[in-house]
């Protein structure tokens, strides 16, 4: 890739859009402690792509689960878009859900006797969206990642690379403040993930923020920034250009 593509990458903002302070979290079984975080410090701008890495049981789910806001920390503090979110309740969590984050699984986890569209439409049926405002934002999704014309197809109808996108399309529909991927190429082949990747890269460009969790190094090349975990803690957090010194970058 010449220096000229690089340019297309989008310019950070200096505000961050999530800041984390000694988020910690401990899981007790009997008596035994098992701390899954242990005082993570992290900051993310607006509009940064980043890669969450790290062998098995080095936190990086529990990480993932607790900026979804789908678990609460033991301690420490969570600020996502200036608002304190680490002390909300499951209601107040779920309503943060709801209007911040889109969520990208391994498994899809698509509705099986709904179309693509529908299953695109229903994080606006919660939202209080009218049937003709969710049926034009679930288009414009689609379309987004080259889809539109599947809409009226069933997940069972389409490829897997297929029914992630439509998952990428429902995470988008709502112009969430992040996009959670939870490795989201785990269920599929090379050449679909990459295809997969582009789309996520081509996402980022246009202004989302993204952090993805995945073990596959190759996938988190595609990220502009990758933290690696081990043992509950941030072992490393570097650019891709700084990870790739002497090399032509990444975007």
């Amino acid at each position: 890739m010449n220096e000229a593509t690089s340019l297309d990458a989008p310019v950070l903002a200096d505000s961050h859009l999530i800041r984390v302070r000694d988020l910690t979290k401990i899981y007790r079984m009997g008596s035994e402690e098992i701390h899954a975080l242990d005082g993570i410090d992290l900051d993310i701008s607006h509009n940064e792509f980043v890669a969450i890495m790290g062998p098995s049981g080095s936190g990086k789910s529990t990480l993932m689960n607790l900026l979804g806001c789908l678990d609460t920390p033991t301690r420490g503090e969570y600020w996502l878009n200036e608002r304190a979110v680490s002390g909300l309740d499951d209601d107040e969590l779920a309503h943060v859900r709801n209007r911040e984050i889109g969520f990208v699984f391994q498994t899809f986890n698509l509705l099986p006797r709904a179309s693509a569209l529908k299953n695109v439409e229903l994080p606006l049926v919660y939202g209080g969206f009218s049937s003709e405002e969710r049926l034009e934002k679930a288009r414009a999704a689609l379309r987004a990642v080259d889809l539109e014309e599947r809409a009226d197809h069933r997940p069972n109808e389409l490829s897997g690379g297929q029914r992630q996108r439509v998952a990428i399309a429902r995470a988008l529909v709502t112009s969430p403040s992040i996009i959670l991927a939870d490795e989201p190429t785990g269920n599929l082949d090379s050449k679909t993930s990459l295809e997969l990747m582009e789309i996520f890269r081509r996402i980022w460009r246009e202004g989302n923020t993204i952090i993805l969790v995945t073990h596959e190094s190759d996938i988190a090349e595609h990220a502009h920034r990758r933290i690696m975990m081990l043992d509950g803690r941030i072992e490393s957090d570097s650019t891709a250009r700084q990870s790739r010194a002497g090399s032509r970058p990444l975007y």
